[in-house]
């Protein structure tokens, strides 16, 4: 069941995000499956995060390579790397255990993001947060969040 609906530009929707992680004190890498379409901004929001999180290398989509890891940089967060994850060109749910996604879930010091997660929705921990990304206009994009986030 979705909770708030904000109609913030994609940036503000991060900032809003990364202010939640800095109250956290997580048990498990906590996960977080990017839903929507093409173009509807998933990508743009990982990158204002990663900015926020301290984070100086450029984030780029990993749709070729699948998945990416960059340190953070800023302490004021419980979590030190983010795993940015792209399940664009997974054929089946099951690849993403290849890559070693079961061993990264064990890490409370892992913030994964995962773009096209409605892709690998099997392996994803049931309790992973949701994000859903939806197009509101030429513009504008609706971005709601479950309950627990």
């Amino acid at each position: 069941m979705l909770g708030y609906i904000h109609m913030f530009a994609t940036k503000k929707a991060a900032a809003s995000f990364i202010r939640f992680l800095s109250v956290l004190a997580p048990k498990k890498a906590l996960v977080v499956g990017l839903y929507g379409d093409l173009g509807v901004g998933k990508t743009t929001f990982t990158q204002e995060a990663a900015r926020l999180l301290g984070i100086k290398e450029q984030i780029i989509s990993p749709t070729f390579v699948i998945l990416r890891i960059y340190e953070i940089s800023k302490n004021k967060f419980p979590f030190k790397r983010l795993i940015h994850i792209d399940a664009y060109r997974l054929d089946k749910p099951k690849e993403l255990s290849a890559l070693g996604f079961k061993d990264l879930l064990k890490d409370k010091k892992n913030l994964i993001l995962v773009e096209w997660a409605n892709k690998v929705l099997p392996v994803l921990p049931k309790d992973h947060r949701k994000i859903i990304f939806e197009f509101a206009g030429k513009k504008n994009r609706k971005i709601s969040y479950d309950k627990k986030t």
